[in-house]
């Protein structure tokens, strides 16, 4: 599609790559907003990413709406031959699958789902063409997810499968959100998997819960000192299974500041990516574990 620019009352322009959420939409979106900030357009007080698409606040009594729309278009042909790598890192994230908090949660709502008799797990590996939970289990974690967007509540990122689209894990929301959701459920709706951040209302299926924190508003957490939120768009995410006793460990680091995650910077090429998929990962997959 062509890209879409409208206005968003007057304090706001919002600029769509794509009907449909692709790396490509992603990468020309974060062009124009990484063109957009380096260019300190004077007016413009924010800018906020998303899932192919992106959003500018601005002063109109210090930027006319129309002399910033010429900005965009012109920044917009500009990103058409900008550079597709992207310096960024990949970061290993624990999850306990069938964790007891998200399945107890899970069995409290389970009259606004698609399928009440069984749990979110058992109706994504149907649906998705897996014969056990395990296979799915395995699907999910065993290639990276790429953080799309960071939002919609604090410090919550989006994910995207790094795999062919035929290959991606599709799931749809619940029939009728939740009103809780245990703090860091690793939650899938759609084509994108999510972490949440606190503690609140949900209708993504609940597949297991990480114990590595991802949002601190106070910043004692030792790997969130630097800043409160910890994904930022462009981050790679590998997740690694755990068990109970695993969990409690890490649990326990965190509690004294004594965990890290584990964390490598990487390039992602999307020309290279789109080239191997597989290929691309396997690098990816060395450069976490070093090898």
């Amino acid at each position: 599609m062509q890209t879409r620019y409208s206005y968003g009352g007057d304090e706001h322009i919002f600029v769509e790559m794509d009907e449909d959420m692709s790396l490509e939409a992603f990468f020309k979106s974060m062009s124009i907003t990484n063109a957009v900030r380096a260019a300190a357009i004077e007016g413009v007080t924010e800018i906020c990413p998303a899932n192919g698409s992106f959003q500018v606040r601005f002063d109109p009594d210090r930027l006319a709406p129309d002399a910033l729309m010429t900005r965009l278009h012109a920044l917009e042909q500009a990103a058409e031959t900008a550079d597709r790598r992207l310096d960024t890192r990949i970061i290993e994230v624990p999850v306990f699958y069938r964790d007891p908090w998200t399945t107890e949660t899970l069995m409290r709502f389970r009259e606004r789902h698609q399928e009440p008799g069984g749990t979110d797990l058992d109706y994504a590996a149907r649906i998705n063409g897996y014969d056990t939970v395990e296979q799915f289990i395995h699907a999910h974690h065993a290639t990276p997810w790429f953080v799309s967007m960071v939002g919609f509540v604090a410090g919550l990122p989006f994910l995207y499968q790094l795999v062919e689209r035929s290959r991606q894990i599709q799931v749809p929301k619940y029939l009728r959100p939740r009103t809780d959701t245990p703090k860091h459920t690793i939650g899938h709706g759609g084509c994108f998997g999510c972490v949440y951040s606190v503690r609140g209302a949900g209708g993504y299926q609940m597949f297991g819960i990480t114990p590595m924190p991802i949002y601190d508003p106070t910043q004692t957490v030792s790997h969130l000192r630097e800043f409160m939120v910890f994904f930022r768009p462009g981050d790679i995410v590998k997740w690694k299974p755990i068990n109970r006793e695993e969990y409690d460990a890490i649990t326990a680091d965190v509690a004294t500041n004594r965990y890290e995650p584990r964390i490598r910077n990487v390039t992602f090429d999307l020309d290279a990516f789109n080239a191997d998929i597989d290929g691309a990962n396997q690098r990816l997959m060395e450069a976490l574990h070093g090898v």
